[in-house]
């Protein structure tokens, strides 16, 4: 079946087993939907498993009526095969109601994938430590996904999440080792080359964004470049801004779009408590929360009362099982949401609860 298309991850998450989670009450529905009863009953949440031997999911994003998923399957960080020899991500496709339709293998570990509405396509990224390459995909096509050779790469390490800001492409530059080397790039593509451009650096100075210290510079020495996000404009807080998530570092770096294209960029930073992987942001229009939990190995569809402006980050500590928390952008505060603590997430994706992919884009630009 298939549908229209409209530094580094923390490898406990792809074998996690976590002690004490609450069991999950089950009801029935279609197929390959179980709907998850929460103790907090103002959430409902939809839990879609994986398709065959599918394994560890991580990055969501939606194009046109569909939903698309990376699961990595044990591929190592620079491409090694994993323990049963796989070699390869699959990219699979699901209906906004969490049926399966189509799957892409591609070589290597897939950690960045989001749409490019404006080209009817996805962007992929592999292998986030090293040999990494960026690849598109055009879910109407039977052709395998395109491959494009780095220029530019100056920060030693492989690459990570995307954003798309109208026909302008991001990368999180993951596993750095040149300290001077870029945190992330802006993305040309041309033929078979992915031409790349800083964006800022691993030891930019920053100016802190936190209440005890605003306004204080920050020296920068980044070491977990990893997931990205635009943030709404309706946000109360850097509205506009791109956002980039230094995981280890406990760091987010707030980027002003005019600022992107100058040769220093004004960066804000807001110091947090505890490492983060994705944050996704509410909207008006946008209200269904859906997150990859590869302990589950499920994909799950969260309602419930999320407000506009709010921020949902995966909060990954050092000890402990990954859980779902409300970012405070005014001082870095995680409020973990104790309705949802069942799921331990990694990929968030918010999307409109009435499913129109433009209104999912109307918020952002």
């Amino acid at each position: 079946m298939s549908f229209s298309p409209g530094a580094r991850k923390r490898a406990c998450l792809l074998f996690a087993t976590v002690a004490g989670t609450a069991m999950l009450s089950m009801a029935a529905l279609p197929a390959t939907a179980a709907t998850l009863r929460p103790a907090h009953h103002s959430f409902v949440v939809h839990s879609f498993k994986a398709v065959g031997i599918e394994s560890n999911p991580d990055d969501i994003t939606r194009l046109g009526g569909s939903l698309y998923v990376t699961f990595q399957n044990g591929v190592g960080p620079l491409g090694e095969a994993s323990p049963s020899g796989a070699t390869a991500s699959s990219i699979q496709q699901y209906s906004l109601d969490g049926v399966a339709g189509r799957s892409w293998s591609v070589t290597g570990k897939v950690d960045g994938l989001t749409a490019d509405p404006s080209n009817d396509r996805l962007l992929l990224t592999a292998n986030e430590d090293g040999n990494s390459a960026f690849l598109t995909l055009d879910p109407s096509d039977s052709a395998a996904a395109k491959r494009y050779t780095y220029q530019g790469l100056n920060h030693g390490g492989g690459t990570d999440a995307i954003v798309v800001t109208g026909r302008s492409i991001t990368v999180s530059a993951s596993n750095p080792s040149n300290p001077a080397g870029a945190a992330a790039y802006r993305v040309t593509l041309e033929g078979t080359v992915a031409r790349l451009t800083p964006v800022v650096n691993d030891n930019s100075v920053a100016i802190s964004a936190n209440p005890a210290a605003a306004g204080a510079p920050v020296q920068l020495s980044l070491t977990d470049p990893d997931s990205n996000q635009v943030v709404p404009r309706s946000s109360p807080r850097f509205g506009g801004t791109f956002m980039l998530d230094a995981q280890a570092d406990k760091q987010l770096l707030f980027v002003s779009p005019r600022e992107e294209h100058t040769s220093a960029p004004k960066v804000q930073v807001l110091a947090v408590a505890q490492p983060l992987d994705d944050t996704a942001f509410a909207t008006h229009s946008r209200r269904t929360l859906w997150a990859t939990d590869p302990a589950h190995n499920t994909i799950v569809k969260i309602t419930g009362p999320f407000a506009a402006g709010e921020a949902i980050s995966t909060v990954t500590p050092d000890v402990g099982a990954t859980y779902l928390a409300q970012l405070s952008l005014t001082d870095g505060a995680l409020t973990p949401i104790p309705g949802l603590a069942s799921i331990n997430p990694k990929g968030l994706l918010f999307t409109s609860t009435a499913g129109s992919e433009r209104d999912d884009q109307s918020d952002d630009n």
